[in-house]
This record gives C-alpha cells, sequence and structure tokens, in this order.
C-alpha cells in the first residue's frame, strides 16, 4: 500500500518550506503527496458570494501553477492540488478519515495561528504530525 502525506499551504514563504520539505520527503519514501488549500466561505459584502469564491479558488490555483511549475513538473513524485472550503483542521480531519495518511505535515506558523484549531485536531487525529519549522 502506498503512503500518503498530507501537506497544507497557504502559499506563504513559510508554508511552501512545508510543501519542498513533504516533496522531497515523499520523493524519499515514493509517496502520494496530497496538497491542501483550504478557505472559509465568509460573506464579502463588496462582491457577490459566488464571484468572490471563484477569484479565491482561481487564485489559489494561480498560485499553486507557479509553484508547481518550479517544484513539481518532472520530479516523478505523484500528487494532486485539492482547493477546500471550511476550516483547516476539519478539513485535515475529514482527510485522515477517508485516506490512509502516513503523515500531515504543516509550517509552524499555520499551527500558531490556528493553535486551537490544531490542538483539538491533535486530540483525536492518530496520524504522525511533522512541524517544518521557520527558516
Amino acid at each position: 500500500m502506498t503512503k500518503k502525506i498530507l501537506c497544507t499551504t497557504d502559499f506563504s514563504e513559510a508554508s511552501n518550506n512545508a510543501l519542498k520539505w513533504a516533496i522531497n520527503f515523499s520523493l524519499k519514501e515514493d509517496s502520494e503527496l496530497t496538497i491542501l488549500y483550504t478557505y472559509r466561505l465568509t460573506k464579502n459584502i463588496s462582491e457577490e458570494l459566488v464571484a468572490w469564491k471563484k477569484r479565491i479558488e482561481e487564485e489559489a490555483s494561480g498560485k499553486f501553477a507557479a509553484f508547481e511549475d518550479i517544484w513539481l513538473k518532472g520530479k516523478g513524485i505523484k500528487y494532486q492540488f485539492k482547493i477546500e472550503v471550511g476550516f483547516v483542521g476539519d478539513r485535515i480531519d475529514d482527510h485522515a478519515k477517508k485516506n490512509n495518511l502516513a503523515f500531515l505535515v504543516v509550517d509552524r506558523d499555520m499551527c500558531m495561528n490556528n493553535k486551537d484549531t490544531f490542538d483539538d485536531l491533535l486530540d483525536h487525529m492518530n496520524v504522525p504530525l511533522i512541524i517544518i519549522p521557520n527558516n
């Protein structure tokens, strides 16, 4: 059975560093990598909700495409990119339940910025967590 790694990203420098670490680890372990971008669906007064959602997802896809061109294409890695609406902890928990995850990789900032969510997640998730420190 192939090991699966989940790495969350918000495309910040810190999360890109965590993603690079996950890519290298995935190559070494011959693992499948899922890259997860989550966002909250909140009402933006100046924009229709559907247009706002589309814009957020297009921006994320564009950032991923730029990252993908440099760090993933032609590297021989099995990966997928997912954009999902919701709390990051809930989306991670859902992936852990539906997939046979070997590891969850996150950057330190994401853990600190979502501390309550991650504390709750760690209380009931049985997947090893790798936290990549900021350089």
